[in-house]
């Protein structure tokens, strides 16, 4: 018997001692491991914080984080929270090194009796090791890691430490990560007004987020009892009497409404203020960690502005039928149709990214579809998507809209995008062009607006600063600037409009074919006449052009040939805007001003640069108040406001744009397609498509009494309209008055040939649009 004990107790000893010897050769095996992670990240952690994006007023208008995150420090963190967070997780934390032996000793006792995993035993230092370290796979080698990894850090950091980190690292639920947006999001507070229910809340829901979210209803008993254990657990460990905890115990949780940023507000100045965040970081400036970025938005006029563009698109495609029916066959006409129809579809079948006309069959409003035929290509159009909202603004049933033999356009659908009920195949609604707008303060350079697209969910896409489309004739402002500024033109200056070839490219007007003769400069930009620019840049030369342009704020690459003067150069709406906003500002050139900090630093409205001299800036921006009175953008007139402006229009009226400004404003409009290649329809063009949105923006932001002022070197002498010279004395149906730079007055008087009609009474001949101008300067 006793040599069996004997033997017995050998037998464990050497048991005992081979166990230990194991573990401790598995211990020093994992711990010289080289991949193993080092701790040393942490003593200087900084996790990717949230970034607020904000108006100048402070009003939330967007958050970037791959998680939403805000870091706290420990001091900021309530002792009620802290005591929470080590009764429901870590009992010991105070006292053991890293490790709760006994504790891992009694899950595991308790996990073997029930035959599953029913409790944990890592404390709150190896759950930081555990988040910030190591990956989440259960083996051997992780826990074993785990473990070496715990009783390093509690080595290198205080608790104090540790137990922040835990803080910001942890998740609890709906996509916050650490008590500071736990806080904000359930109780619509910073984590340091939190009281003691509200810290239990928050120091139970580790354990499952998902499962005590007092959030979702059907949780919200586990949530309380959840948090009834934690505060029954902070009064067993002396944290607060038992009274308190039963307090707390009987009062309901209270969560405060998701209180996330309005979606939509102005997400192009989030997608700027990200860039201007990534750049500062590549630069090396500072971490943009959790930093708020002040962007310079104006909600009002950004509101105004996206209310101004949607109402043109959805003008535009009540004109086109686009999302609508655009005739009706009848029926003795429906087999020719389709004979039509079938001969623009390829046997190959539809081409994405192409238009296609189709006949309606027949329409059901129970499935808000549609089941059309294309000329033996039959499908479905669904409807009530996000798409069709913009063509069906009004909610209207689908049999309100549609009928049988109504012809639509449409285009081939992404696969599986939904699923018809009626038809094996799937179409969509053709889409509508898009548009941009910017509106800047030209003596700040704030840009007070931005608008990316008719969908305030950009995509990663904002036109205003990303598409880059031909200008049209809204360039050229740009060559009289710099015709002008050279000495050798004057608004007055008189230009033979006539068809000329230049190196055998003929360029043509507006008007195919009509040519007017001997015009004046004013005149010239007035009517938007294409062989007076062409004439004026190749006199001065296509590079001067240029050069001013780009000194003015066009920042792409321009053409070197002289179809720079037609606008064939293309632009992004913002860059375009900015430089119309250089004129405005009296020939003084400074860049968009969108982010006006980042954190603490503040960055001021940027200085201006004198680009073109003052006296010049004003003539042409003179002669662009002809063209709201007279000429293409006549249109604005009935505002009664003093502004100056231009149209443009580029080949087969791909792009329309209008670029206008007050003394206050300057406002770029464009709208076109997105493909690049269907035009915007015939009679469409700058001042039909894109003039009515700077007249919506400006009915409301206009103010009648402000004035543009001539700066000294300005001189202004009446001269007559047809010579472009000084005007006999007693003129006046013939003469107007002109501004000069001082030095370029005429010195000659026209001849007096008594009341002869204005040579400007030419209707809409070079215009680029399809109404009528008023009439005579």
């Amino acid at each position: 018997m006793f040599f069996a004990a004997k033997w017995l107790a050998i037998s464990g000893l050497l048991l005992f001692a081979l166990g230990t010897a194991t573990l401790a050769g598995l211990f020093w095996h994992y711990g010289s491991d080289p991949d193993l992670p080092s701790i040393d990240s942490l003593r200087n952690y900084e996790p990717d914080q949230v970034k607020r994006v904000v108006t100048p007023e402070g009003k939330l208008i967007g958050e970037l984080f791959d998680q939403r995150r805000s870091v706290v420090g420990f001091s900021e963190l309530p002792k009620a929270l802290v005591d929470a967070f080590v009764s429901a997780e870590d009992k010991g934390f105070w006292t053991h090194e890293g490790i709760d032996y006994i504790g891992m000793l009694r899950a595991a006792l308790i996990n073997i009796r029930s035959g599953k995993k029913k409790q944990g035993a890592s404390t709150i230092t190896q759950q930081v090791v555990k988040n910030l370290l190591l990956t989440r796979a259960r083996t051997f080698k992780r826990k074993f890691q785990e473990i070496i990894l715990a009783r390093r850090l509690e080595k290198e950091l205080s608790k104090e430490e540790i137990l922040m980190l835990y803080a910001n690292v942890i998740f609890f639920g709906h996509g916050r990560y650490g008590v500071q947006e736990a806080a904000r999001y359930y109780f619509g507070k910073e984590v340091s007004d939190i009281n003691i229910g509200e810290a239990a809340l928050l120091a139970g829901l580790p354990k499952g987020p998902n499962l005590y979210s007092p959030r979702k209803p059907k949780n919200y008993q586990r949530s309380k009892d959840r948090q009834t254990y934690v505060l029954q657990e902070m009064a067993n460990n002396g944290y607060i009497t038992p009274e308190e905890a039963q307090k707390w115990v009987d009062l309901p949780i209270k969560v405060v409404a998701d209180s996330a940023p309005e979606v939509g507000l102005a997400p192009e100045f989030v997608e700027v203020a990200k860039a201007e965040l990534e750049k500062v970081v590549d630069e090396g400036d500072f971490s943009a960690t959790g930093l708020t970025v002040v962007t310079s938005v104006d909600l009002k006029i950004q509101a105004l502005a996206r209310k101004a563009l949607r109402d043109n698109l959805r003008e535009y495609d009540k004109r086109k039928g686009y999302g609508r029916p655009f005739k009706t066959i009848k029926k003795n006409k429906v087999a020719l149709e389709l004979v039509r129809m079938a001969k623009k579809v390829p046997k190959s079948g539809l081409k994405s990214g192409k238009v296609y006309h189709a006949l309606v069959l027949e329409v059901f409003d129970a499935d808000n579809e549609l089941v059309v035929n294309l000329g033996g290509y039959k499908a479905s159009v669904v409807l009530g998507g996000v798409a069709d909202k913009r063509f069906n603004y009004g909610n209207q049933q689908p049999s309100e809209r549609f009928k049988r033999g109504s012809v639509i356009r449409v285009m081939k659908g992404v696969d599986g995008s939904s699923s018809p009920k009626h038809s094996e195949k799937e179409v969509v609604f053709a889409s509508g062009p898009e548009g941009a707008v910017v509106v800047i303060d030209p003596s700040t350079r704030r840009v007070l607006a931005m608008i990316g697209g008719y969908d305030a969910k950009l995509a990663g896409y904002n036109r205003a600063t990303m598409a880059e489309r031909q200008a049209g004739s809204t360039f050229k402002p740009f060559v009289y600037a710099a015709a002008i500024d050279s000495g050798d033109f004057s608004a007055a200056s008189i230009i033979n409009d006539a068809p000329e070839v230049y190196d055998l490219w003929k360029p043509d007007n507006y008007k195919r074919g009509v040519f007017t003769g001997p015009v004046r400069l004013r005149h010239a930009l007035n009517k938007s006449i294409n062989t007076v620019a062409i004439r004026v840049a190749h006199d001065i030369g296509p590079a001067r052009v240029a050069q001013l342009a780009q000194a003015l704020g066009i920042k792409s690459d321009l053409p070197d040939g002289l179809s720079l003067a037609l606008g064939s150069g293309e632009v992004t709406p913002l860059e375009l805007t900015n430089a119309f906003a250089s004129i405005a500002a009296g020939g003084k050139y400074a860049p968009p001003w969108i982010v006006q900090a980042i954190g603490e630093n503040k960055i001021e409205s940027p200085e201006g640069k004198s680009v073109l001299r003052p006296e010049v800036a004003h003539i042409v921006r003179d002669m662009m108040r002809t063209v709201m009175t007279q000429g293409t953008g006549a249109k604005a007139s009935k505002l009664k406001l003093q502004l100056a402006g231009k149209t443009g229009t580029s080949n087969s009226a791909r792009d329309a744009w209008f670029v206008g400004m007050s003394p206050e404003l300057v406002v770029g409009v464009w709208v076109g397609f997105d493909d690049f290649r269907r035009p915007l329809g015939s009679r469409e063009g700058g001042s039909r498509t894109a003039l009515p949105v700077f007249i919506t923006i400006m009915k409301e932001l206009g103010k009648r009494s402000s004035r543009f002022k001539a700066p000294p070197g300005v001189i202004e002498v009446k001269i007559d309209k047809k010579t472009g010279l000084l005007a006999p004395e007693g003129a006046t149906d013939t003469a107007y008055n002109e501004v000069f730079l001082e030095g370029t007055v005429p010195t000659e008087f026209a001849p007096m040939i008594g009341d002869v009609a204005a040579d400007d009474a030419i209707l809409d001949q070079y215009g680029d649009f399809d109404d009528p101008s008023t009439g005579a300067e």
